[in-house]
């Protein structure tokens, strides 16, 4: 079973998705080290959470150490998360975060390090839930004005998970997209890229010719 360590970003995109019981249905055990559930968790449903299989994990000195080292230098981080990437590093778990400077650093750090899209992938190919509520939480994610997943993964996994049953979601907002539209957004991307690309091209012909 696979350990990842979860910082609060993600836990707040799987309960706007209303997707937090199903991710820990998956084959995995989520884990936040004790500084992050005492800051930021306690207080906003902690206890729900370690009902739901919620581990909380304490930091050994030299690992405290090196969260605070971490902080020190990456000031735009917050003390819990460079606390989630030191447990994540030492004990060479997944991290999962949607944070950008703390996805960055983990990369930079040679940490395995995922959003909550790829929890979604998961949840897909374990069939921990069925397709159409997954396309619901992700289009419902989508929604929310705060949220900053990338418009393109979005409509890659709404075509994927296909069609959503008749009265699935709420027909009065008009921001869900048929898997034809999806699809169609994806290809239009595509195509402005090419159009890019060949007029660059074409400019780089033009210039030699000149020359």
């Amino acid at each position: 079973m696979r350990v990842l360590v979860s910082d609060t970003s993600i836990l707040i995109d799987l309960e706007r998705a209303d997707l937090l019981r199903s991710a820990f249905s998956l084959d995995a055990e989520f884990v936040v080290p004790d500084l992050l559930y005492e800051r930021e968790l306690r207080d906003s449903g902690g206890a729900d959470l370690r009902a739901l299989g919620l581990r909380v994990e304490s930091l050994n000195e030299s690992e405290v150490e090196r969260a605070q080292a971490y902080r020190r230098e990456h000031p735009r981080l917050a003390l819990p998360d460079t606390f989630a990437l030191t447990l994540a590093k030492s004990r060479r778990w997944l991290l999962l975060t949607g944070d950008g400077p703390l996805r960055a650093l983990a990369v930079a750090e040679q940490v395995e390090c995922h959003g909550v899209l790829w929890l979604i992938d998961h949840m897909h190919t374990e069939r921990v839930v069925e397709a159409a509520i997954l396309r619901v939480g992700l289009e419902q994610l989508a929604r929310h004005p705060r949220c900053r997943l990338p418009r393109a993964e979005i409509d890659v996994r709404l075509v994927r998970l296909g069609e959503v049953p008749a009265g699935a979601h709420d027909n009065s907002n008009s921001y869900i997209v048929s898997p034809v539209a999806s699809a169609a957004r994806v290809l239009v991307a595509e195509a402005k890229f090419m159009v890019v690309a060949c007029s660059g091209f074409v400019s780089y012909l033009i210039a030699r010719t000149a020359q």
